[in-house]
């Protein structure tokens, strides 16, 4: 298993974070939903803004439920830190953009992986980790798969975000092992990425940063 010691580091090519990312997931983005996303930037900045919210929110809960943890504690400040920069950022892409922010029903893909984590103490802490790993590196991996396609400039900005997410994404994954044994972690990741895999391959009716096939 990748530790915080291991390609995500400042000296990291990109090449080498993505190699990473892409080992981990079990599917790479279906070209159908590149086409979607270059076709509807609007959409896709105010979801990746909100899902740069909810990433920062899923942090300060950690922080807040868990303060007895000190290493938790400091990477999710860290994580809290940069996903409101980057929250800042894509509001300011979508003002540059003239694109304007209007409400949008939270994703099938994100929904799905909340309604798998279990419910008793240990498991739950377990599985939020799990998740949020997986959801850092699909992050990631969309970033990839963007970014030479884009708008100079916002092509340039995702591909900046392809370190700190990576980052995030071992750091999730090193607290996971700090928090479960090997075994069970690795039972949690096989669960949620095989439903990675089908909720990113699978036809979706809406178009969300994280959703499947457009429909």
């Amino acid at each position: 298993m990748p530790t915080t010691s291991n390609i995500v580091s400042k000296v990291a090519s990109i090449d080498a974070i993505v190699d990473e990312i892409q080992g981990f997931l079990r599917a790479p983005t279906p070209s159908a939903w590149v086409d979607h996303a270059l076709g509807d930037l609007s959409t896709l900045l105010v979801d990746h803004a909100n899902c740069e919210y909810k990433a920062a929110a899923t942090g300060m809960s950690l922080i807040t439920k868990y303060r007895q943890y000190p290493r938790l504690q400091r990477l999710m400040a860290r994580l809290v830190r940069e996903e409101m920069l980057h929250y800042e950022q894509v509001l300011m892409f979508m003002e540059k953009m003239g694109v304007e922010h209007r409400p949008l029903t939270a994703s099938r893909y994100a929904r799905s992986l909340r309604e798998s984590i279990r419910t008793d103490e240990n498991g739950r802490l377990v599985d939020l980790l799990v998740v949020g790993a997986i959801v850092e590196a699909r992050s990631c991996e969309r970033f990839a798969a963007l970014w030479p396609h884009l708008p100079n400039s916002l092509g340039r900005y995702y591909k900046s975000l392809l370190r700190s997410e990576g980052r995030h994404y071992q750091d999730y994954l090193t607290l996971a092992h700090e928090h479960g044994d090997a075994g069970e972690v690795a039972m949690r990741l096989d669960h949620f990425l095989t439903l990675d895999q089908t909720l990113i391959e699978s036809p979706d009716q809406e178009f969300r940063f994280h959703s499947g096939v457009p429909a």
